[in-house]
């Protein structure tokens, strides 16, 4: 696939913080030209959640955390520039009190359903929540992480220091439990896609890139793009699983991952 104008990225699971420097490093460049290339093309760009693989920002204290500065830049760039990037956070970076709409972000804490052409497309993370019927809930763990007297409870006994390095060693413990398990979401989508009201569901969330059709859609995970390079691309109708490839500008047909890490 060439790299001709495209009208739709989706893109989830960049785990900004989560790899070695020099991983991390190749991710940012990576993911800035991404970034860049939707700018240039005037292209429509959704973040499905775990841009950054710990956030959490202290409002009282006037905090933020500052490891992701240079991506978040883009993204504003890009905000303001094209048009506000719909960010559906995920299990890692829902502590948020307002930085990433200052960014410019279109933020969405739950789902999001956007009409896409002549269909509907169902926009989530993939750890719930999605109140239609079939329901998929949240675990009591993620319910328990997002309770707003939780959180302050636990601002008031760690300081930022302190409150960030534990949810950094949390989220790197939680991610290496919870992923690379494609079934739940398989089952939950198949289920949403025997109603009426549903016509392609896009998640991330397990690590496991893939396109399932059931009959009564399509369900795509996209992986992860801090491993896989795995995207999400619609243009002329079609949507298609592939691969960013930063050195050419170009995105290319997605073949298996590469072995998880």
């Amino acid at each position: 696939m060439s790299s001709v104008q495209q009208s739709h990225i989706f893109i989830s699971d960049v785990h900004l913080g989560s790899t070695s420097p020099t991983d991390e490093e190749k991710t940012v460049q990576d993911l800035l030209s991404l970034i860049q290339y939707c700018i240039d093309h005037k292209t429509a760009l959704y973040v499905l959640g775990d841009l950054l693989d710990y956030w959490m920002e202290y409002p009282q204290k006037n905090f933020v955390p500052q490891f992701a500065n240079t991506v978040l830049d883009a993204f504003e760039e890009y905000n303001r520039t094209v048009q506000p990037a719909v960010f559906v956070t995920g299990n890692h970076d829902n502590w948020t009190f307002g930085h990433f709409e200052e960014r410019g972000f279109d933020v969405e804490e739950e789902f999001r359903i956007v009409t896409i052409g002549d269909q509907k497309i169902l926009l989530m993370h993939g750890d719930g929540l999605y109140n239609g019927s079939p329901k998929l809930e949240r675990p009591l763990l993620h319910r328990l992480l997002r309770n707003s007297t939780f959180i302050y409870v636990y601002q008031k006994i760690f300081p930022p220091k302190y409150g960030i390095a534990l949810m950094r060693a949390f989220s790197n413990t939680s991610r290496k439990r919870e992923c690379k398990n494609p079934i739940p979401l398989n089952n939950h989508s198949q289920a949403i896609l025997n109603q009426p009201e549903i016509d392609i569901i896009i998640t991330g969330h397990d690590h496991v890139p893939r396109m399932e059709t059931f009959n009564g859609g399509c369900y795509i995970n996209l992986g992860t793009f801090f491993h896989d390079r795995s995207i999400s691309v619609y243009n002329n109708d079609t949507f298609n699983l592939v691969r960013w490839m930063a050195s050419t500008k170009e995105f290319v047909p997605f073949s298996e991952p590469k072995a998880a890490e």
